[in-house]
């Protein structure tokens, strides 16, 4: 073999690779702070996908949620994130004080999953027992513009209040709130969640606390048709004997629409055909229900996602 063909066939074999390391599937899992739901669900969810896409390098990113996923989404630097509903609303609308500049017309829907619950947990020698105990006391908010936060704006601001009646806020992730809870410099935390979070429980698990009733009249001046009355069955939290009016908002998974069709059917597929993995990361994942998958999306539903959900006779 002359050296003229040795070194095209070794440029052949470099193109080749070249091509293949660029058709390399990515998918990034966008989810939220460690102490929380998104997070655990989104490392079972990366596990089930390194089956169901055995070529893809998948991988899980801590965020500050909601609002930081759908702009990572809609800037191509992720390709699956996870956000509360109303923060979607949000982002497509491109609503400035929730943290979207412009709509984000990228964004493409891939499920409906479980609810979060608006959870206010105080600690019990605070002396709070209803929203109007809030005022004049140490609260954690919630990471800045995170889906937590904006549900923060919205249910204090329903209740007469804002944050300039509180002596301190704090913009913190879940854990970092309990434990500023824990060493007596917080009051209370609102934290937007699956129900049995592990922060509140381990709060819960090390100190006497007060889950704070949100009543329904409260929750209708929300004015969102997000926002939906719950109940946090009792004991749920260690040393909570009583069911708890309080607020649900539905959770999705999204995507953008310059992922591939076959990839988001893909993950699709996988995602309900393995809610025990989920389940087992999260008792919040027994929420997940097929026939809730397309409903109740503020964004179009992306073609993948659409197909598998054609396939099991959910739309037409």
């Amino acid at each position: 073999m002359n050296r003229m063909m040795t070194r095209a066939l070794l440029g052949a074999a470099g193109l080749a690779l070249a091509l293949s390391a660029s058709a390399a599937q990515y998918v990034t899992i966008l989810t939220g702070g460690t102490s929380g739901v998104y997070y655990p669900l989104g490392v079972a969810l990366s596990q089930i996908y390194a089956k169901a896409l055995p070529d893809a390098k998948v991988s899980v990113q801590s965020t500050k949620a909601s609002a930081e996923n759908l702009n990572l989404i809609e800037s191509g630097r992720g390709e699956l994130a996870f956000t509360l509903g109303d923060a979607l609303s949000d982002a497509w609308k491109g609503n400035a004080e929730a943290g979207f500049k412009a709509p984000l017309k990228k964004l493409r829907g891939v499920a409906s999953i479980y609810s979060n619950y608006v959870q206010i947990v105080a600690t019990a020698d605070s002396g709070i027992k209803t929203l109007a105990d809030l005022k004049g006391k140490r609260i954690s908010v919630g990471a800045p513009k995170s889906g937590t936060e904006l549900n923060a704006r919205a249910i204090l601001k329903a209740a007469g209040l804002t944050y300039k009646d509180f002596s301190k806020v704090e913009y913190l992730p879940f854990g970092e709130s309990v434990e500023l809870m824990k060493n007596r410099q917080l009051d209370v935390t609102l934290q937007s969640a699956g129900l049995g979070v592990s922060s509140l429980r381990d709060l819960a698990t090390s100190t006497k606390i007060v889950v704070v009733a949100i009543p329904a009249d409260i929750v209708k001046k929300v004015n969102d048709p997000a926002y939906e009355s719950a109940v946090i069955p009792a004991n749920t939290y260690e040393g909570q004997t009583q069911d708890v009016p309080a607020v649900a908002i539905k959770n999705a998974l999204v995507t953008s629409s310059s992922v591939s069709d076959d990839e988001v059917y893909t993950m699709t597929k996988a995602l309900f055909e393995n809610i025990p993995t989920l389940v087992s990361a999260h008792n919040a994942a027994k929420a997940i229900k097929l026939e809730d998958g397309p409903k109740g999306m503020a964004v179009p539903l992306h073609p993948g996602a659409a197909k598998y959900y054609r396939e099991k006779g959910l739309i037409k």
